[in-house]
């Protein structure tokens, strides 16, 4: 029983040196850091995530804020009424952002129509044959197997199955409508340019800026295959 209790004893005092050890050099490790210099970092930090689009914060007066805050000073808005605010802001972003997206969508279209390899399907659906295919054709009843790369008019990538290499399927039906009358009649191994006005597209609705103007390169790897994907949610309504 007497070397059991010395066992135990032991351990104890192993187990709290070692706790005592680990404090100590967490206690070290702390004073190598220089707190000045994360308080700092950490104000070009916070300003470089207020730097949003359309909305400009006085950094003065978050300073002010900050300073009042830790002096027990009253916020001069509630959090409701920031909240509103914040609210109001960003829809008025939206709505210009909205706006001018619809006018540059338009005026693409229109000066794309006039490039002679470019054919207009809709007056707000072009489309341009990168290469022809030969084989099936796909209807407005197929699932058309597919490579695509989505595209915004400033050249951003929004949605590819290039990434993976792997081809999606989709029901041609379930596609936002610029894209299935865009599909429509292509043939296996073709692959076509769609560019889809935004009423023919998501307008003001969905994860992608309001009123995108859409860009798709599409080839058609099979023209009709049974579903065994979801379709892809960029893709469709």
């Amino acid at each position: 029983m007497k070397h059991k209790w010395m066992i135990t004893i032991f351990l104890c005092f192993l187990l709290g040196s070692c706790a005592f050890a680990a404090e100590e050099e967490r206690k070290a490790a702390l004073e190598d850091v220089n707190m000045d210099l994360v308080s700092e970092a950490l104000g070009h930090l916070i300003v470089r995530h207020l730097q949003t689009p359309g909305i400009q914060f006085n950094v003065d007066r978050i300073v002010k804020g900050i300073k009042d805050e830790k002096e027990g000073k009253p916020s001069p808005l509630s959090e409701e009424e920031y909240e509103q605010s914040i609210a109001q802001i960003q829809e008025s972003i939206f709505l210009q952002t909205a706006e001018k997206n619809l006018s540059e969508a338009n005026s693409f279209l229109e000066k794309n129509s006039k490039e002679e390899d470019v054919i207009s399907l809709d007056p707000k659906l072009q489309y341009r044959v990168l290469s022809q295919g030969k084989g099936d054709e796909v209807s407005g009843e197929s699932i058309p197997l597919i490579h695509y790369t989505g595209k915004l008019l400033n050249g951003t990538v929004f949605a590819s199955s290039r990434e993976t290499d792997a081809p999606i399927t989709l029901p041609i039906k379930q596609t936002i409508p610029g894209f299935n009358k865009g599909l429509v009649g292509m043939k296996e191994g073709e692959k076509r340019v769609l560019y889809i006005h935004p009423e023919m597209a998501y307008g003001v609705a969905g994860h992608l800026p309001p009123n995108s103007l859409l860009i798709f390169e599409v080839e058609i790897v099979k023209a009709n295959v049974p579903a065994e994907e979801e379709p892809m949610a960029a893709l469709t309504e």
